[in-house]
């Protein structure tokens, strides 16, 4: 190995510039796909950093992931910030988005403004993303405003699933897919920074991305949209029961968890677990003074309550 070799080898890997709106267009000029994956606490956060994804979004699906609910639509304001700070914590390059969770934003500009600046002050967010067109348009309008970035979504959204007639996908008739594109141009001209197109049929995503100027991010929208995101635990196999279409699975996390503990507990009941390695030692002289102490002490609870008067 030469000189400039070994140096190299030995020298730290180069710190990644943060991810900044301008880098997200930059990427999307020069199409360069963009990596969003989901994270609701630290360390999921510090894994998504060390892999290098564009932008982490703390998404409201935790409510389900993490928090246990059966749907995104319980989960509180409080739940999702304190998702998002710990999210945070964990990140210094990739763009961190925080989804307004619902009930945050639909009920006036003003709500949806104090909403999203709770989430950039108090979480660290760099921006917000929040549900559907209609009315969200106009409360997407008033945030920018404010001067938070703003991602819009459509398609699929989970928020309002029931009114959608249930988890499936979106636009798949020439009418749906009409107003899906209006929905994504309005959010466009509210200042939306981005969109993201959930369970879109690929060919009507890529029509309608194709005729936008931001950026759009699918999932289960096809391959021509700006990037991709994933959630964190379903793309990393944490998950289990029934995944969605476009989930690809990287790896199998449950069933390695559920061995590891396993094994943990066979080695407790067997008295495998701890062996010396996983304990600390003290040194003979010290432990014997110890002895010498509870032995003397032992003597003398032996004297009191053999002098203690009856009564």
């Amino acid at each position: 190995m030469s000189a400039r070799q070994r140096i190299t080898a030995s020298a730290p890997p180069a710190k990644r510039a943060t991810v900044t709106l301008s880098t997200l267009a930059e990427k999307k000029a020069l199409g360069e796909p963009l990596v969003m994956v989901t994270a609701y606490d630290y360390p999921s956060a510090s894994v998504a950093e060390e892999a290098g994804v564009d932008l982490v979004l703390v998404g409201d699906s935790g409510a389900m992931t993490v928090l246990g609910y059966p749907s995104t639509v319980p989960v509180t304001t409080e739940e999702m910030l304190m998702l998002a700070a710990a999210a945070r914590r964990g990140l210094t390059t990739p763009m961190l988005v925080g989804d307004l969770p619902f009930g945050s934003y639909e009920g006036s500009d003003v709500e949806a403004i104090k909403n999203a600046q709770r989430f950039v002050k108090e979480a660290g967010c760099d921006a917000v993303k929040l549900e559907r067109g209609g009315s969200s348009v106009d409360r997407a309008r008033a945030i920018v405003g404010a001067g938070i970035p703003v991602m819009g979504h459509v398609g699929l959204t989970p928020q309002t699933a029931t009114a959608l007639g249930g988890y499936k996908a979106q636009g798949k008739t020439a009418r749906a897919a009409i107003h899906l594109h209006e929905d994504a141009l309005a959010l466009q001209r509210a200042g939306c920074f981005a969109l993201v197109f959930e369970a879109v049929p690929a060919e009507i995503a890529a029509t309608i991305a194709e005729r936008l100027d931001i950026i759009t991010i699918g999932i289960g929208a096809g391959g021509a949209t700006s990037g991709q995101v994933l959630v964190f635990h379903d793309l990393l196999g944490i998950t289990t029961g029934h995944m969605a279409k476009f989930v690809k699975r990287y790896a199998d996390i449950h069933e390695e968890m559920v061995a590891a503990v396993g094994r943990y507990g066979e080695e407790v009941r067997g008295r495998g677990f701890p062996g010396p390695e996983h304990s600390y030692a003290v040194e003979p002289e010290e432990l014997a003074e110890f002895r010498r102490y509870l032995d003397q002490e032992s003597l003398v609870s032996k004297s009191d309550w053999a002098w203690e008067p009856l009564g």
